[in-house]
């Protein structure tokens, strides 16, 4: 174990301490349990093509838009991965949620991140509305699990900081019980979640859960906050979408009542006379008092456009609409 030990420690000064697997087997430490570094680490000239991806520094507000919102193909041509990404980028956007995280792999998704120098900040895997964690089927409930597990650890490899989801439906049973069967759900994934440094984000969805469907618009965050509360952990917040209740309450009150639980956004723009979404900034959604309200939770961090998408120009636009939007 001691002179193990120390050919680990005093490698060959021409190394200079960038030996590879490879050189170190040949250095005659073949004997060695070596990790399973991956393929980029496999190769001196991988290794030191590397760089660690970030967004800009200095901005209270990030602006991106959902991967499902830029194009898949362009002028009849496939894009990959990794072109999709350096669309939003110029585009002026400051990043990218990826929110198809159930069709990639961990190991894809930090690639494309690694050849774009675009950053990802969280991660989606829309199977959550058949999946559900409040569903009566364990299947069904072990398969969620699984799938938020992976966007976990796509957002981890992506370089991100959260994933979002979608806790399940109101008609899955009775409040209390399907509260509990999610609440016991989202338990299992907090240890997984906080050694990956990546909160579970709950956004607000017509799912018929903590508002009343039927009731007045003017309706409180109070139960979504109960809720989150309810986990007693950091590693459990808000994933909180302006436009969606609109219809059911006061975006900006429902922020100052999510506080410091509120960590990132969802942006679209909503018409309560018209009873339909639009784009952001039209609608009478009341961006006065959401601007109001942000400062006075002192909101810092991702606002993420949910709405149509397209190329270059169309991202461009979305971006502008943010900007307008925030007052940015």
């Amino acid at each position: 174990m001691t002179e193990l030990t120390i050919r680990i420690m005093k490698p060959p000064l021409e190394s200079s301490f960038s030996l590879s697997r490879r050189k170190l087997i040949a250095a005659g430490t073949a004997s060695l349990a070596l990790p399973t570094l991956g393929k980029a680490a496999d190769d001196d000239a991988d290794v030191q093509t590397r760089r660690i991806v970030s967004p800009p520094e200095g901005k209270g507000i990030l602006l991106s838009v959902k991967l499902g919102m830029i194009p898949k193909k362009l002028n009849g041509k496939p894009l990959t991965l990794a072109e999709r990404l350096s669309l939003a980028g110029d585009a002026g956007l400051d990043g990218v949620d990826f929110d198809q995280a159930g069709e990639h792999t961990a190991q894809a998704a930090m690639e494309a991140v690694q050849e774009s120098g675009v950053f990802v900040h969280n991660a989606i895997n829309h199977a959550h509305w058949s999946k559900r964690l409040t569903s009566k089927n364990q299947a069904d409930r072990e398969t969620a699990h699984a799938n938020i597990a992976h966007c976990i650890r796509v957002s981890h490899a992506a370089g991100g900081n959260g994933v979002l989801i979608v806790v399940g439906r109101g008609g899955d049973g009775p409040a209390q019980e399907i509260e509990e069967r999610c609440r016991q759900g989202i338990k299992k994934l907090i240890p997984l979640a906080a050694s990956l440094g990546q909160p579970i984000l709950f956004e607000n969805v017509w799912n018929q859960m903590f508002y009343d469907h039927a009731a007045p618009p003017e309706q409180s965050a109070e139960r979504h906050v109960q809720f989150i509360d309810s986990f007693n952990s950091p590693w459990v917040g808000q994933y909180f979408d302006i436009g969606n209740h609109w219809k059911y309450g006061q975006p900006g009150e429902w922020i100052r009542e999510f506080g410091h639980r509120c960590v990132k956004l969802d942006v679209k723009g909503f018409s309560r006379a018209n009873s339909k979404f639009t784009e952001i900034g039209e609608g009478d959604l009341p961006w006065a008092d959401v601007r109001k309200a942000l400062g006075e939770i002192a909101f810092t961090g991702w606002a993420t456009a949910e709405v149509g998408g397209g190329g270059l120009e169309r991202l461009k636009k979305v971006r502008e609409q943010m900007q307008r939007a925030f007052g940015l």
